[in-house]
């Protein structure tokens, strides 16, 4: 069979030529869990790759939690939320999700890809206006484009170009601002404050996507508006439970009003099955964790700065950096390929970043901390990458 469509897929040749070169990247089998050493091929490699920022994605109690709550439940809620797929446990998590982040109301979604589809979907609305800051998640992106608002994007963290952006639509008119706290590829972290400032100049709101705030930044991870004192004047605030929760699924927290909006309207809400009892379960007893153990959060920060000053020593560029992700740019998409093969020959797993996720010349190496690692592991894996960076001749 040899039809249009698949003569169009055919002319993507990236991932063919990468294999036959040996340095293909994805898709890479794990056969253990998610730690700071994981096994690969039966050999045990660390794990530098992960989003399981406070390494709680193998913890024993997330464990139970979950297991007991199959026990309990079954393995699926079999519906929707709107529906049949409501069960007690996602109201409880609800509740303590709201008011962990500071908000009036909180409601789950089965992912986080499905809170920024459903979220930005729904509140994009016809004659108003959704601004993007130009490195935000491809979720947030792919949301935009589903509503009927206009969409305007303005530079990285550039509050005088959304300034600019604002201040070309209408005053009166309806105004979204959509950012995410800490940027997942380059690791810096959104200018809150200055667009909160924005937001009460020109009339607009704000939606901070926090899947990688969330027990990185603020009081016991509390995110990214606590962490700028700006809770009371971010609209939304989006998390994510597959990061620093160690489970499956996302939330999204705001006033009532709009919360109440969402349950009735978010397609992706109302036309997908809800979270399972065992990510559930898995995500309540995370967020118990992360507020009773506040030394988690204060150690992976410790080693984040001696990270940071471990790669910038060695001669790495990181970037703008301001976070447990530290980007190793390599400004080509084979060698960061490469990269990543030798990497893994040393027993060091790290992940390749190339366009569309990052603007061409801007190919890194995504390198990820989390709360469980030790210097040790770190030390030897800056001293076998920059080996491997030096015989590629990047520095």
């Amino acid at each position: 069979m040899n039809r249009l469509l698949n003569q169009i897929c055919s002319n993507y040749t990236l991932a063919d030529q990468c294999k036959e070169m040996g340095i293909y990247p994805y898709y890479t089998p794990i056969e253990s869990e998610q730690s700071t050493v994981v096994k690969i091929n039966g050999n045990d490699v660390l794990m530098f790759g992960s989003n399981s920022y406070l390494g709680l994605s193998n913890d024993p109690r997330l464990k139970e939690a979950a297991v007991e709550a199959v026990k309990k439940y079954g393995t699926s809620c079999s519906g929707s939320r709107f529906l049949n797929g409501t069960l007690d446990i996602h109201m409880e998590l609800e509740e303590k999700l709201a008011r962990f982040v500071g908000k009036e109301d909180a409601v789950t979604y089965s992912t986080g890809m499905q809170v920024n589809l459903g979220v930005i979907s729904c509140l994009s609305f016809r004659g108003g206006y959704v601004l993007l800051d130009a490195q935000d998640h491809a979720s947030i992106i792919d949301g935009s484009r589903l509503g009927f608002a206009k969409v305007l994007k303005f530079k990285h963290n550039d509050v005088e170009d959304l300034e600019k952006k604002l201040a070309f639509c209408e005053h009166d008119k309806y105004k979204l601002i959509v950012i995410d706290g800490i940027y997942s590829m380059e690791g810096d972290i959104a200018p809150l404050h200055e667009i909160c400032d924005l937001c009460d100049k020109y009339n607009a709101s704000v939606m901070v996507d926090d899947a990688h705030s969330l027990g990185v930044l603020g009081n016991c991870g509390r995110g990214t508006a606590d962490y700028f004192g700006e809770t009371d004047r971010v609209d939304l605030i989006m998390g994510t439970f597959s990061k620093s929760f160690g489970s499956l699924g996302g939330f999204i927290a705001g006033d009532r009003e709009v919360l109440n909006y969402l349950k009735h309207n978010s397609r992706s809400l109302i036309f997908s099955a809800s979270m399972p009892p065992a990510n559930i379960a898995a995500a309540s007893k995370a967020l118990d964790i992360m507020l009773e153990e506040p030394q988690r959060f204060e150690y992976l920060w410790d080693l984040t700065r001696y990270a940071h000053k471990a790669f910038k020593d060695a001669g790495f560029d990181t970037g703008r950096t301001q976070s447990p992700i530290i980007p190793l740019f390599v400004r080509d998409t084979f060698k960061a390929m490469a990269i990543v093969r030798h990497a893994l020959a040393e027993g060091i797993f790290v992940t390749p970043v190339i366009t569309p996720a990052v603007a061409p010349g801007d190919e890194l190496i995504r390198f990820a901390l989390m709360a469980t690692h030790t210097r040790e592991q770190v030390d030897y894996a800056v001293e076998k990458l920059t080996k491997i960076f030096k015989q590629l001749e990047i520095f």
